[in-house]
Protein backbone atom coordinates (compact mmCIF):
# COMPACT_ATOMS: atom_id res chain seq x y z
CA UNK A 1 0.00 0.00 0.00
CA UNK A 2 3.08 2.46 0.60
CA UNK A 3 4.02 1.99 -2.96
CA UNK A 4 0.64 2.96 -4.08
CA UNK A 5 1.01 5.61 -1.95
CA UNK A 6 4.03 7.16 -3.22
CA UNK A 7 2.82 6.78 -6.57
CA UNK A 8 -0.30 8.83 -5.67
CA UNK A 9 2.03 12.08 -5.67
CA UNK A 10 4.32 11.29 -8.00
CA UNK A 11 1.52 11.18 -10.25
CA UNK A 12 1.29 15.05 -9.67
CA UNK A 13 4.75 15.98 -10.18
CA UNK A 14 5.48 16.49 -6.58
CA UNK A 15 8.54 16.86 -4.86
CA UNK A 16 7.79 13.69 -2.40
CA UNK A 17 10.66 12.86 0.53
CA UNK A 18 10.90 9.42 1.47
CA UNK A 19 12.32 8.36 4.68
CA UNK A 20 15.93 8.17 4.47
CA UNK A 21 15.74 11.15 2.74
CA UNK A 22 13.99 12.44 5.94
CA UNK A 23 15.98 11.21 8.47
CA UNK A 24 19.34 11.91 5.94
CA UNK A 25 18.49 15.53 4.92
CA UNK A 26 16.01 17.13 8.45
CA UNK A 27 16.31 14.99 11.51
CA UNK A 28 19.96 13.93 11.78
CA UNK A 29 21.51 17.44 10.48
CA UNK A 30 18.97 19.17 12.87
CA UNK A 31 19.11 16.84 15.67
CA UNK A 32 21.37 15.84 18.24
CA UNK A 33 20.32 11.70 18.84
CA UNK A 34 21.03 12.74 22.98
CA UNK A 35 17.83 14.96 22.38
CA UNK A 36 15.48 12.73 21.14
CA UNK A 37 14.10 11.52 24.62
CA UNK A 38 12.78 14.89 25.00
CA UNK A 39 10.18 13.58 22.61
CA UNK A 40 10.66 10.12 22.86
CA UNK A 41 9.50 10.19 26.59
CA UNK A 42 5.64 11.77 26.98
CA UNK A 43 6.93 12.65 30.62
CA UNK A 44 10.11 14.88 29.72
CA UNK A 45 8.55 16.38 27.40
CA UNK A 46 5.48 17.47 29.91
CA UNK A 47 8.02 18.20 32.05
CA UNK A 48 9.72 21.16 29.41
CA UNK A 49 6.06 21.99 28.58
CA UNK A 50 4.84 23.04 32.06
CA UNK A 51 8.21 24.47 33.12
CA UNK A 52 7.73 26.69 29.87
CA UNK A 53 4.00 27.79 30.30
CA UNK A 54 2.74 26.17 27.08
CA UNK A 55 -0.61 24.64 27.47
CA UNK A 56 -1.03 21.00 27.49
CA UNK A 57 -3.39 18.94 29.28
CA UNK A 58 -2.59 18.84 32.97
CA UNK A 59 -1.05 15.84 34.34
CA UNK A 60 -2.78 14.41 37.48
CA UNK A 61 -0.63 11.85 38.17
CA UNK A 62 2.60 9.89 37.56
CA UNK A 63 3.17 5.77 38.24
CA UNK A 64 6.61 4.68 37.75
CA UNK A 65 6.25 1.71 40.29
CA UNK A 66 3.95 -1.16 41.07
CA UNK A 67 3.56 -0.52 44.08
CA UNK A 68 2.20 3.01 43.67
CA UNK A 69 -0.77 2.32 41.57
CA UNK A 70 -3.33 2.23 44.51
CA UNK A 71 -2.05 4.93 46.22
CA UNK A 72 -1.85 7.42 42.58
CA UNK A 73 -5.25 5.87 41.91
CA UNK A 74 -7.05 7.69 44.96
CA UNK A 75 -6.01 10.70 43.97
CA UNK A 76 -6.91 10.73 40.55
CA UNK A 77 -9.54 8.69 40.75
CA UNK A 78 -11.48 12.10 41.71
CA UNK A 79 -11.86 13.29 38.41
CA UNK A 80 -14.69 12.06 36.54
CA UNK A 81 -12.63 11.97 32.82
CA UNK A 82 -8.99 10.47 33.15
CA UNK A 83 -6.58 9.45 30.00
CA UNK A 84 -3.94 6.70 31.31
CA UNK A 85 -0.97 6.64 28.96
CA UNK A 86 2.64 5.17 28.89
CA UNK A 87 5.26 7.49 28.63
CA UNK A 88 7.37 6.11 25.88
CA UNK A 89 4.27 4.89 23.89
CA UNK A 90 4.10 5.22 20.34
CA UNK A 91 0.98 4.59 17.59
CA UNK A 92 -1.24 5.39 20.26
CA UNK A 93 -0.47 2.00 21.35
CA UNK A 94 -1.47 1.76 25.27
CA UNK A 95 -3.81 4.50 26.04
CA UNK A 96 -7.29 4.21 27.89
CA UNK A 97 -9.77 6.76 27.84
CA UNK A 98 -11.83 6.64 30.75
CA UNK A 99 -15.04 8.14 32.08
CA UNK A 100 -17.14 7.34 35.42
CA UNK A 101 -20.83 6.99 35.58
CA UNK A 102 -22.24 6.80 39.25
CA UNK A 103 -19.69 4.01 40.77
CA UNK A 104 -18.38 2.70 37.33
CA UNK A 105 -15.82 3.23 35.41
CA UNK A 106 -16.16 2.85 31.64
CA UNK A 107 -13.54 2.34 28.87
CA UNK A 108 -14.95 2.69 24.89
CA UNK A 109 -15.97 -0.87 24.69
CA UNK A 110 -17.79 -0.90 27.81
CA UNK A 111 -17.45 -0.96 31.98
CA UNK A 112 -14.35 -2.01 33.29
CA UNK A 113 -13.23 -2.62 36.71
CA UNK A 114 -10.43 -1.00 38.88
CA UNK A 115 -8.20 -4.25 38.88
CA UNK A 116 -8.65 -4.46 35.01
CA UNK A 117 -7.40 -0.25 35.25
CA UNK A 118 -4.91 -1.47 37.62
CA UNK A 119 -3.65 -4.33 35.61
CA UNK A 120 -3.64 -2.08 32.51
CA UNK A 121 -1.22 0.65 34.66
CA UNK A 122 0.72 -2.30 35.46
CA UNK A 123 1.51 -3.72 31.92
CA UNK A 124 2.53 0.11 30.75
CA UNK A 125 5.15 0.00 33.56
CA UNK A 126 6.32 -3.13 32.50
CA UNK A 127 6.77 -2.28 28.68
CA UNK A 128 3.85 -3.86 27.39
CA UNK A 129 3.18 -0.81 25.16
CA UNK A 130 6.89 0.55 24.72
CA UNK A 131 9.11 -2.54 23.19
CA UNK A 132 9.53 -3.66 26.46
CA UNK A 133 11.94 -0.85 28.16
CA UNK A 134 10.83 0.05 31.24
CA UNK A 135 7.90 2.53 31.17
CA UNK A 136 5.96 4.65 33.49
CA UNK A 137 2.29 5.90 33.23
CA UNK A 138 0.81 9.01 33.00
CA UNK A 139 -2.49 10.00 34.28
CA UNK A 140 -4.10 12.81 32.47
CA UNK A 141 -6.84 15.54 31.49
CA UNK A 142 -9.46 13.97 29.07
CA UNK A 143 -9.59 16.48 26.04
CA UNK A 144 -13.42 17.47 25.20
CA UNK A 145 -12.61 18.06 21.39
CA UNK A 146 -14.45 21.36 20.65
CA UNK A 147 -17.64 21.40 18.73
CA UNK A 148 -15.66 22.20 15.77
CA UNK A 149 -14.66 18.82 14.99
CA UNK A 150 -18.74 17.70 16.05
CA UNK A 151 -19.81 19.48 12.98
CA UNK A 152 -17.54 16.69 10.59
CA UNK A 153 -17.74 13.43 12.58
CA UNK A 154 -18.88 13.49 16.63
CA UNK A 155 -16.76 10.30 17.74
CA UNK A 156 -13.05 9.88 18.72
CA UNK A 157 -10.31 13.16 19.83
CA UNK A 158 -9.07 14.73 16.69
CA UNK A 159 -5.77 16.15 16.66
CA UNK A 160 -3.83 18.68 14.46
CA UNK A 161 -0.25 18.00 13.29
CA UNK A 162 2.56 20.52 12.56
CA UNK A 163 5.33 20.08 11.32
CA UNK A 164 8.48 22.90 11.90
CA UNK A 165 11.73 23.53 11.03
CA UNK A 166 13.86 25.86 12.47
CA UNK A 167 10.78 27.26 14.32
CA UNK A 168 8.99 27.55 10.97
CA UNK A 169 5.82 25.70 10.23
CA UNK A 170 6.30 23.82 7.44
CA UNK A 171 2.63 21.13 6.66
CA UNK A 172 0.24 20.51 9.24
CA UNK A 173 -2.73 17.95 8.81
CA UNK A 174 -5.40 17.15 10.71
CA UNK A 175 -5.86 13.89 12.19
CA UNK A 176 -9.34 12.45 11.99
CA UNK A 177 -10.71 9.61 13.89
CA UNK A 178 -13.77 6.96 11.53
CA UNK A 179 -16.03 4.34 12.26
CA UNK A 180 -12.85 1.98 10.88
CA UNK A 181 -10.62 3.52 12.94
CA UNK A 182 -13.31 3.21 16.33
CA UNK A 183 -12.41 6.51 17.41
CA UNK A 184 -8.82 7.03 17.22
CA UNK A 185 -7.76 9.20 14.93
CA UNK A 186 -4.12 7.38 13.68
CA UNK A 187 -3.67 6.97 10.35
CA UNK A 188 -2.29 3.80 10.13
CA UNK A 189 -5.48 2.16 12.42
CA UNK A 190 -7.79 3.70 9.95
CA UNK A 191 -8.00 7.46 10.64
CA UNK A 192 -8.03 10.34 8.25
CA UNK A 193 -5.39 12.76 7.15
CA UNK A 194 -7.18 15.58 6.06
CA UNK A 195 -4.29 18.53 4.51
CA UNK A 196 -4.68 22.23 5.75
CA UNK A 197 -3.79 25.05 3.99
CA UNK A 198 -1.85 26.91 6.59
CA UNK A 199 -2.00 30.79 5.10
CA UNK A 200 -5.54 30.50 5.20
CA UNK A 201 -6.16 27.36 7.87
CA UNK A 202 -8.91 25.72 5.94
CA UNK A 203 -9.07 21.99 5.48
CA UNK A 204 -8.41 20.73 2.21
CA UNK A 205 -9.23 17.00 0.72
CA UNK A 206 -9.06 14.09 3.57
CA UNK A 207 -7.43 11.17 2.59
CA UNK A 208 -8.07 7.41 3.78
CA UNK A 209 -4.79 5.60 2.61
CA UNK A 210 -6.69 5.09 -0.85
CA UNK A 211 -8.48 8.02 -2.15
CA UNK A 212 -9.43 11.36 -1.49
CA UNK A 213 -12.08 12.67 -0.80
CA UNK A 214 -14.21 16.23 0.13
CA UNK A 215 -16.45 14.83 2.76
CA UNK A 216 -16.43 12.04 5.48
CA UNK A 217 -17.17 8.88 4.89
CA UNK A 218 -19.26 8.44 7.90
CA UNK A 219 -20.53 10.72 8.44
CA UNK A 220 -21.33 12.69 4.75
CA UNK A 221 -20.12 15.91 5.83
CA UNK A 222 -18.36 18.26 3.64
CA UNK A 223 -14.70 18.60 4.69
CA UNK A 224 -13.01 20.48 2.20
CA UNK A 225 -13.35 24.33 2.43
CA UNK A 226 -13.87 24.06 5.87
CA UNK A 227 -11.97 27.31 8.03
CA UNK A 228 -10.13 26.16 11.65
CA UNK A 229 -11.71 27.89 13.99
CA UNK A 230 -8.84 29.00 16.22
CA UNK A 231 -6.20 28.53 13.65
CA UNK A 232 -3.60 31.16 14.50
CA UNK A 233 -3.41 30.55 17.74
CA UNK A 234 -2.93 26.86 16.87
CA UNK A 235 0.07 27.84 15.01
CA UNK A 236 1.39 30.03 17.16
CA UNK A 237 1.41 27.08 20.03
CA UNK A 238 3.39 25.01 17.69
CA UNK A 239 5.67 27.05 17.15
CA UNK A 240 6.38 28.16 20.83
CA UNK A 241 6.45 24.63 20.92
CA UNK A 242 9.36 24.29 18.88
CA UNK A 243 11.36 26.91 20.49
CA UNK A 244 11.03 25.55 23.78
CA UNK A 245 12.73 21.92 22.71
CA UNK A 246 16.05 21.38 22.23
CA UNK A 247 14.97 19.88 18.38
CA UNK A 248 14.95 21.95 15.18
CA UNK A 249 13.04 19.44 13.02
CA UNK A 250 9.76 18.04 14.91
CA UNK A 251 6.27 17.65 14.67
CA UNK A 252 3.70 19.00 17.09
CA UNK A 253 0.59 17.24 17.72
CA UNK A 254 -2.11 19.39 19.15
CA UNK A 255 -5.73 19.00 20.44
CA UNK A 256 -8.70 22.00 20.66
CA UNK A 257 -10.26 21.78 23.92
CA UNK A 258 -13.96 22.74 24.12
CA UNK A 259 -13.06 25.20 27.00
CA UNK A 260 -9.46 25.45 26.76
CA UNK A 261 -9.04 26.01 23.06
CA UNK A 262 -5.65 24.50 21.66
CA UNK A 263 -2.89 22.54 24.26
CA UNK A 264 -0.11 20.02 22.74
CA UNK A 265 -0.85 16.91 23.07
CA UNK A 266 3.22 15.91 21.94
CA UNK A 267 6.15 16.43 20.14
CA UNK A 268 7.45 13.89 17.72
CA UNK A 269 10.99 13.92 16.20
CA UNK A 270 10.36 11.65 13.76
CA UNK A 271 6.75 12.71 11.97
CA UNK A 272 5.67 10.31 9.29
CA UNK A 273 5.25 11.38 5.50
CA UNK A 274 1.61 10.65 5.45
CA UNK A 275 1.39 14.26 6.05
CA UNK A 276 2.61 14.84 2.24
CA UNK A 277 -0.17 12.60 0.74
CA UNK A 278 -2.94 14.42 3.21
CA UNK A 279 -1.93 17.60 1.33
CA UNK A 280 -1.04 16.54 -1.94
CA UNK A 281 2.02 18.35 -1.79
CA UNK A 282 5.53 16.95 -1.37
CA UNK A 283 7.59 17.54 1.52
CA UNK A 284 10.71 19.01 -0.48
CA UNK A 285 8.05 21.00 -2.53
CA UNK A 286 6.84 22.94 0.87
CA UNK A 287 10.47 23.18 2.06
CA UNK A 288 11.75 24.66 -1.22
CA UNK A 289 8.41 27.00 -1.33
CA UNK A 290 9.22 28.49 1.87
CA UNK A 291 13.23 28.96 1.39
CA UNK A 292 13.97 26.17 3.84
CA UNK A 293 15.41 23.83 1.64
Amino acid sequence: MLRKMWNTLRKTDQLVMGMNQRNLGLIYPNNARKNYKYADDKYLAKEIMEANNVKCPRTYGVVEKIGEIEEVWQMVSQWPMLVVKPAKGAGGKGIMILKRQGDQWRKGSGPISESQIFTHIANIIFGVFSFGDDDLALIEEYVVPHEFFGEIYPAGVPDFRVILLRGVPVMGMLRMPTARSNGKANLHQGGLGIGVDMETGKLKQAYDGKRHMATHPDSGSVITGKPIPHWEELVALSVQTAKEFPLDYLGVDLVMDKTHGPMVMEVNVRPGLGIQLANQEGMKEALKRLKLD
